[in-house]
């Protein structure tokens, strides 16, 4: 049966020739900010003095931990592994000493601490490379996933989702898509990324080319990033499959449901995933990883990252390994801490980045911004006032959600009502908060909320096992004392029988004796002794 929501993929491509895109309901427009940071090449920074490496960072299980204290370690070497399929190893992001594995404060709004690896560099940054893939078109697709999940990628455009288990659709794939459009303002990794490693982008394409095998290839990049798309036209050059195509300057038009229907005019059902009307997307970061792990055996252990806002005197994006503490890039940018009032250290872009707890928390997988505004730049959390309920949240919504309401349950913790209200369909995007005249927080309401709605339903969950193990326990100890009644009933009746087979053979025995006396006494009256006997 076809699915009624599948997009054609050469209809697509062949509107994209003639150079008709669709729109989106809501976005904004505001200030980009990316010349701060994208007029100078990447650039690859010294070891900071220690490395604070979480064990999970990506969405799914966490692996087991395989190292100890003390011990010795290769750069790319696996420092945790599991054999569930959501789990993704992380690995030493350069050769050292483990120097302990506790808790430290995480890279997430709340700052909650997690199981974290801290390693000390040794300064040699000695590799362990996998086996090279050279001519991975001879290799199986199981063996290249297989290849993705041990590298640890995940995507690099910040759902981090692991990417084997994507990149492994139970459906057919139209449409792959590349996305090139990092739109949030500030944010200039991806940008830099296509300008000076588009062919490792393009092998990387290649490869998951190979692996789920597309009707067609799209890269979409935002017009406001010229230099990029003339590098990825120049490494596509001779490949017609591919199709590179200029996205209009919109904010969030990077988000992976309104890309796609930027690109195909159809939209993602709400609750369905891009694969259910026949579409994959991945991040250019995530291509180049990908290359990296087939062809040359480097796990994923480093990643761009964008140093950028006005308290920093030289915003640049730099190649970080991934459990640098922030306060090795501040240094490295020069930050400048008289240009805020407070220090203030933002991961990610004004509109979903979130305040770093302190300057100890580590660049992890989804990391692509470092945002230091000084005092005039972004506004503080302190300047919220009421709502006026003007609706232009609405306006902006680009997923079509209230988010005045959402904002009043969340705000209420009336959590039933802000699910009923599709709460888990806001992709907190930030827009309507950048509209709001109140300068309310509003995506960080929906972010408690959704975190508070998680733990409510682990709560439950905990609930609802410790609940079913106490039944099932109850049930076991009823079955063991039935038993036990049983046994001794079948004792009793087993003694009971054993005592009546013993009275019967009494019986039987006495019966048998009078018996015998009384055949005796009859015998002896049939026959009187005689004279002779006398």
């Amino acid at each position: 049966m076809v699915n009624k929501y599948m997009i054609d993929a050469e209809h697509v491509v062949a509107q994209l020739n003639q150079g008709r895109l669709f729109d989106f309901s809501g976005g904004v427009h505001p200030p980009q900010q990316k010349s701060l940071s994208n007029t100078t090449p990447i650039n690859t920074i010294q070891e900071p003095p220690v490395l604070y490496i979480p064990i999970k960072q990506h969405i799914g299980t966490q692996g087991n931990i395989c190292v100890v204290v003390g011990q010795h370690v290769a750069k790319g070497e696996a420092l945790t592994q599991s054999s569930n399929p959501f789990s993704v190893p992380v690995h030493a992001s350069t050769s050292g000493i483990i120097k302990a594995i506790t808790q430290h404060p995480s890279a997430h709004p709340s700052g909650i601490p997690e199981m974290t690896i801290t390693l000390e560099p040794d300064g040699q940054a000695q590799w362990q490379l996998m086996p090279l893939l050279t001519d991975y078109t001879k290799v199986e697709q199981v063996v290249l996933l297989e290849r993705i999940c041990q590298a640890g990628i995940t995507g690099l455009g910040g759902a981090g989702f692991p990417t084997h288990l994507k990149s492994n659709p139970q459906k057919p794939v139209e449409c792959l898509i590349i996305n090139g459009v990092e739109c949030e303002p500030y944010i200039s990794s991806d940008d830099r990324i296509m300008r000076e490693h588009a062919w490792q982008i393009k092998q990387g394409i290649d490869i998951l080319r190979h692996i789920v095998k597309p009707k067609q290839i799209i890269i979409a990049v935002e017009d406001n990033k010229p230099q990029a798309l003339d590098a990825l036209k120049t490494a596509c050059l001779e490949d017609n499959g591919i199709t590179i195509t200029s996205v209009p300057t919109k904010y969030p038009s990077g988000g992976e449901k309104q890309l796609i229907q930027i690109l195909t005019g159809e939209e993602v059902p709400h609750d369905g995933l891009p694969i259910d009307i026949g579409c994959l997307m991945y991040n250019v970061g995530t291509c180049f990883a990908i290359a990296d792990a087939v062809l040359h055996g480097k796990a994923l252990v480093q990643r761009v990252v964008t140093l950028t806002g006005q308290a920093l005197a030289q915003p640049q994006n730099v190649w970080a390994l991934l459990g640098t503490p922030i306060s090795h890039l501040l240094d490295i940018a020069h930050y400048d801490p008289s240009k805020q009032l407070v220090k203030k250290v933002i991961m990610g872009g004004p509109m979903m980045g979130f305040t770093a707890v302190n300057d100890t928390v580590p660049v992890v997988k989804i990391t692509n911004c470092l945002l230091v505004p000084d005092k005039q730049e972004l506004p503080d959390i302190e300047d919220e006032r009421a709502c006026i309920r003007c609706g232009l949240c609405a306006e902006a919504c680009p997923a079509g959600l209230l988010p005045q309401q959402l904002f009043w349950h969340s705000k209420a913790k009336e959590y039933d009502k802000a699910q009923a209200y599709n709460l888990d369909a806001c992709i907190e995007c930030g827009a309507c908060a950048y509209v709001c005249p109140s300068e309310i927080p509003l995506v960080h309401y929906y972010r408690k909320a959704k975190t508070d709605i998680k733990h409510i339903a682990l709560e439950k969950e905990k609930s609802e096992k410790a609940r079913e193990r106490f039944e099932t326990r109850q049930a076991r100890l009823l079955a063991d004392k039935q038993a036990r009644e049983e046994k001794h009933r079948l004792a009793a009746e087993a003694r009971k029988k054993t005592m009546d087979n013993k009275g019967n053979d009494a019986k039987d025995k006495i019966a048998a004796a009078l018996a015998r006396a009384k055949a005796k006494r009859a015998a002896a009256q049939n026959n009187p002794p005689t004279d002779s006997d006398k």
